[in-house]
């Protein structure tokens, strides 16, 4: 399983500390996304350091879709990740249309998402992100809202077959929790435990597969090398 933060300078932690935190919870991976371009090093340090297979990520954060285009064109060839912070009503509808884009990151915060985004979702392979961030650190009504919009979200996600990723979305390793906690705020949303589980496996498995499709196997994005490829 996998958890997804903000490090240093987005975060107050650097990549090593969420490494060795995340480690000693049982995570099998991090993944380090940034506002601007990836420190590749940073994260290949912590990986070695820890044993922890920590992702670099770029989370665009625009104000509006026109904005998000050319972060996106920008960012897509130069990180294993593409996050698109979402929450507005207009980004999320740029953000589901997108294939170019990994995980659209809270959808719920200042917006919607309805059934036509749900469809458009699932049909580019946009995963839809679970972020537990309010209900674990807010209290009263604000966490209360949390849940409820969580919950419509689920709703959503599980009626139209939507793949989705789970995360606390730490920007420190202080708000870092193990998976059985995920777990536990995800069954008050109305998950089980395997779907939760799923949800912080899905990180690793996107991370998995960009790196194959940018690998020497591919020709380009998509396009495998074949056999007679290789013979040449």
């Amino acid at each position: 399983m996998y958890e997804a933060v903000h490090a240093y300078p987005d975060g107050d932690s650097t990549p090593s500390r969420f490494a060795r935190t995340a480690a000693h919870y049982g995570f099998e991976g991090v993944v380090v996304r940034s506002q601007g371009a990836p420190d590749l090093d940073a994260c290949e340090r912590a990986s070695d350091r820890y044993n922890v297979d920590v992702v670099d990520a770029v989370e665009v954060v625009a104000a509006t879709p026109e904005q998000a285009s050319g972060a996106v064109g920008n960012f897509r060839p130069k990180t294993t990740l593409l996050v698109l912070r979402g929450g507005d009503d207009k980004l999320n509808r740029f953000a589901t249309e997108q294939e170019r884009i990994d995980v659209l990151s809270r959808p719920m915060s200042g917006g919607d998402f309805n059934h036509v985004l749900a469809k458009s979702a699932k049909r580019n392979g946009v995963r839809v992100e679970f972020d537990f961030r309010r209900v674990l650190r807010a209290d009263g009504g604000q966490r209360v809202q949390a849940l409820k919009s969580m919950r419509k979200l689920r709703e959503l996600v599980e009626y139209y077959d939507v793949p989705f990723v789970v995360s606390a979305n730490p920007s420190s390793h202080l708000q870092l929790r193990a998976p059985r906690e995920l777990v536990a705020v995800g069954e008050r949303v109305g998950f089980t435990a395997d779907q939760v589980k799923a949800g912080l496996r899905e990180w690793g498995r996107l991370a998995a597969r960009n790196r194959e499709r940018t690998s020497e196997s591919f020709i380009a994005p998509g396009v495998k090398r074949g056999r007679y490829e290789e013979d040449c």
